[in-house]
């Protein structure tokens, strides 16, 4: 018997152990007993374990070389991407030791056989060891840089794994696409040296330098339409624009050329013209599909946010395949904040557009900034992705089939996975950041090797004439064609056949144009179907468990909508929100805490104090008043104004039938947002002829909360209002609260609604308001207050707008003086000069008009007021200012200093001076 003996090497072979009965030993032992050989238990231990010795070194040198070679295709899909072949200027390239075979250590031997790499690379191969370096070469460190190490979910990186990996041996480009890939090359060339030439100092933004971004976005659309997109959306800065409006979007050479030459130059919207959006229809034989460029301020990351609300909306609306697009600029996308907070809005509820497809123009270079050391804090402008795990494929602009595998491998990723993706096209900029500028004055080494550079079309065209694939007759009859249509100009330049411009975003809004505000809009609503409306919002699931406030509230409203209690502003909102929604409006509310409100008044959506997961623990009961209703979106968003204000303004961009609402925690965070204000929302108009009928709750009131929470800045709107271009109202009941927001969508004119909202008075009894006031009355523009005082007898009128108001009234109570009158003004823009001066004429004894504001003397209204009341007094008469002396500050951040200052502005407006 041989016994079960297990024996251990401590010193050369620690924690390793093989039993005498090890399958190797079994054939010694055949050989022995073959041989006759005397088994005995001595001489059998002694041979075996030299034959054990032998097998766990011929096992050993197997198991390091398999960890070698694990490692080094690891150290190729985590680093490899640093020794790509991904810089057409070839500078700043990077050398790792741990990419170079001699970091391993391989021995003579291991280079004369194949390695078995199944499951591990290139699935179901055995490499040499020098096939297998060239291929991990040439995958992952020649013309593509793949970055994805840093993602946390297995699949997601199997997948691109595997992608890449295969796309290695079975992605080639067919003769006729290498030969569309050309024109497309040829087309972005030529189009620039047509501008460059007729169009002489003037500033076109070239794309010189990255003219793969042509074929690129050509390649987007037919693979789109592969892939049943229906839509694509796309956002850029200046750089290129132009080059894609005319041969991508198809918009005619003729009508940029006139924006250039200023013809016609009255019919055009007011902004320079690589700012401009356009919007097409492609008819391809596998398909349609429709194009949106969005127009883009200067300021170039803006956009970004815009883009993902548009696209948002249209998957509202019709649930079909959407591919937002952003191509952003190298230097703007690691310094501007706005690409975070848009990207950080990518996975989160509400705002997810199920993944966007990030392409970066990688000048390498900002304005004249190259110096990586001066332009961000880590080695690549693409590492801000990595907070959301996002994959980065840095790809060399030379080579056009990388280009085109990887934006397939783009599309397919977002598709598969609803992840944003970055395609960062390494590339320069021939010219300087304007067709004005001279960049070797700044940059002479980066531009000696620029000019020095043959261009990306003559090195394609070298290529396919040295493939055999066109004969060089044969390109130059396609530059001549291009440039035969270039020249007729009337024509479409894609090579597509496009439907004719549609209008932008959507057609519906075209009756929306040049409408004046009406305020005969029947904003009404009978009372027996607020009360209906009323029930249903008050009426929670039985198996809902309440909190005692909530408790509170909703016995309050239960009340409210039977008429026993006044209608205070978190009911009125919502039976302003239920009638339209019953009515075929969409609604949709964002900000922060927006669900219960800052101040704790809406409580839109109910949370169940069980914790059970009926429902999800919520209930919305505005999302549950009837069957088919309109469809009710309230969120809480992320920390971010800007983006979030940028995203709610697109997406009110798609369907002039949406109520869209953003609301600031309070007024002063929308100064965190005032890019999108002023360059889209107020000038959106007027600039592209863009319509929105956004609405902005900010929350405003000098309550001694400080010098950022007391003022929402509203002489900063007033300063941007012109041309009807938005609404500014301070309305200080419930009531015109309901027909305000009713009135948004009801009517025929759409505007941005800048909504100067109260604090305190959500809670006071004196701004309620009745049932009746909501069945039969409308929004008014000026209130004036009730009173018995004879009109003969006025000589002084009091106006004001906003919550002083009711301060004003309370202290006149005890003065009661029969020669004043006061009213407030409710809409501040457009300013009601109609109503108001009609007003005035009925008090023929007027000598003094005061207006009242909170606010210090160089904030608030006063000065928009004065400008427009003084000039229409007679000359007995005069308006004069009460209120706050003028101040850098909005406001004092001691209470005790404000009340004095508040007690100060009452004792003034009654005082016998």
């Amino acid at each position: 018997m041989i016994n079960k003996i297990i024996l251990k090497k401590k010193n050369k072979y620690k924690n390793i152990s093989y039993s005498y009965l090890f399958s190797e030993n079994i054939k010694y032992l055949e050989y022995l007993l073959n041989k006759n050989t005397k088994i005995t238990k001595k001489n059998i231990k002694k041979n075996i374990e030299k034959n054990i010795e032998k097998n766990i070194e011929k096992n050993i040198k197997k198991k390091i070389l398999h960890l070698k070679i694990k490692k080094l295709i690891n150290n190729y899909r985590n680093l490899g991407f640093k020794k790509s072949n991904i810089n057409p200027l070839k500078i700043n390239k990077c050398k790792l030791k741990k990419l170079d075979l001699n970091f391993y250590n391989f021995k003579e031997n291991d280079f004369k056989k194949k390695i078995n790499i199944k499951n591990i690379f290139l699935k179901n191969k055995k490499l040499f060891l020098h096939e297998l370096y060239n291929a991990l070469n040439k995958i992952y460190s020649k013309f593509i840089g793949i970055e994805f190490s840093y993602i946390n979910k297995k699949k997601e990186v199997s997948w691109i794994q595997k992608k890449i990996e295969e796309s290695y041996q079975s992605f080639f480009l067919s003769k006729e696409k290498k030969i569309n890939i050309l024109k497309k090359i040829i087309a972005a060339e030529e189009w620039e040296i047509y501008l460059s030439k007729n169009f002489i100092g003037q500033k076109r933004f070239s794309l010189e330098g990255a003219e793969s971004i042509i074929p690129l976005l050509d390649e987007i659309i037919f693979y789109s339409l592969k892939k049943k997109i229906k839509k694509i959306i796309i956002g850029m800065s200046h750089r290129g624009r132009l080059n894609v409006l005319a041969n991508i979007l198809g918009k005619k050479p003729k009508k940029i050329f006139n924006e250039f030459n200023e013809i016609s130059f009255k019919n055009i919207f007011g902004d320079v013209k690589y700012h401009k959006g356009f919007s097409s229809k492609i008819f391809t034989s596998k398909g349609n599909i429709n194009l949106y460029l969005s127009f883009n301020p200067s300021h170039l990351e803006a956009v970004n946010p815009v883009v993902e609300g548009i696209t948002k909306a249209f998957m509202n609306k019709k649930q079909e395949n959407i591919l937002p697009i952003l191509i952003h600029g190298d230097a703007a996308f690691s310094g501007q904040g706005i690409v975070m907070e848009t990207l950080n809005l990518s996975q989160t509820k509400g705002y997810t557009t199920n993944g966007t497809i990030h392409i970066i123009i990688n000048n390498q270079i900002g304005f004249t900034t190259s110096k990586i050391k001066e332009s961000r804090s880590n080695i690549f402008c693409t590492d801000i992705v990595k907070m959301i795990e996002a994959p980065v494929l840095h790809i060399n602009v030379e080579n056009l089939k990388s280009i085109i595998l990887a934006i397939q491998i783009a599309i397919d990723y977002k598709i598969k996975f609803k992840k944003d993706i970055v395609l960062d096209i390494i590339c320069f900029r021939k010219l300087g950041h304007n067709e004005q500028d001279t960049p070797s004055l700044t940059q002479p080494l980066m531009y000696e090797k620029i000019n020095k550079h043959i261009g990306i079309k003559n090195l394609y065209i070298n290529k396919l004439v040295n493939e055999k694939i066109i004969s060089k007759q044969e390109v130059n009859k396609i530059i001549d064609d291009y440039k035969n249509l270039i020249n007729i100009q009337k024509k479409q330049i894609t090579g597509y056949f496009l439907k004719k411009n549609l209008f932008m975003y959507n057609k519906n809004w075209k009756f929306f144009l040049n409408k004046k505000q009406n305020n005969n809009v029947i904003t009404s609503i009978e009372i027996k179907k607020i009360k209906e409306l009323s029930k249903k919002i008050t009426t929670i699931p039985k198996k809902f468990k309440l909190h005692n406030l909530i408790k509170k509230i909703i016995k309050n409203r239960i009340l409210m909508g039977n008429g026993k209690k006044k209608i205070d502003w978190g009911m009125s909102e919502h039976l302003a929100y239920a009638s339209l929604l019953i009515s075929g409006y969409n609604i949709r509310l964002s900000g922060q805490d927006s669900e219960r409100g800052t101040f704790s008044h809406r409580h839109a959506v109910i949370h169940d104090q069980n914790i059970k997961k009926y429902n999800n623990g919520e209930y919305i009961p505005l999302q549950n008043i009837q069957k088919n209703q309109s469809k009710f979106e309230i969120i809480n968003s992320v920390l971010s104004e800007k983006a979030i204000l940028g995203f709610e303004y697109g997406f009110s961009l798609v369907e002039p039938n949406n109520l869209t609402i953003w609301e600031a925690q309070f007024g002063d965070f929308a100064n965190e947002a005032q890019v999108i204000i002023d360059q889209f929302i107020s000038s959106g108009e007027k600039k592209w002829g863009l319509i929105s009928g956004i609405v902005l709750m900010l929350p405003h009131g000098f309550e001694g909360q400080g010098p950022e929470h007391s003022s929402a800045r509203l002489e900063r709107y007033l300063q941007l209002c012109s041309n009807q271009n938005l609404q500014i109202i301070q309305p200080t009941t419930s009531k015109q609260l309901f027909h305000l927001l009713r009135r948004q969508v009801i009517g025929n004119f759409r505007k941005p609604l800048i909504l100067i909202m109260p604090k305190s008075l959500l809670r006071n009894e004196n701004s309620s308001s009745n049932l009746e006031e909501l069945a039969n009355g409308k929004f008014e523009n000026i209130i004036k207050n009730k009173c018995n005082n004879i009109i003969s007898n006025i000589t002084n009128l009091i106006i004001c707008s906003g919550k002083i108001y009711f301060d004003i009234i309370k202290k006149n109570e005890k003065y009661n003086l029969k020669n004043i009158f006061i009213i407030r003004i409710e809409q501040l823009y457009p300013f009601p000069k109609k109503d108001f001066f009609k007003f005035i004429k009925k008090i023929k004894n007027l000598k003094k008009i005061i207006w009242v504001q909170e606010e210090p003397k160089n904030q608030g209204a006063w000065l928009y007021i004065k400008e427009k009341i003084s000039k229409k007094l007679k000359k007995n008469q005069k308006i004069s200012y009460i209120g706050r002396i003028s101040s850098s500050s909005t406001a004092t951040g001691c209470y005790k200093q404000h009340c004095l200052e508040q007690k100060k502005i009452l004792k003034k407006i009654f005082s016998k001076k």
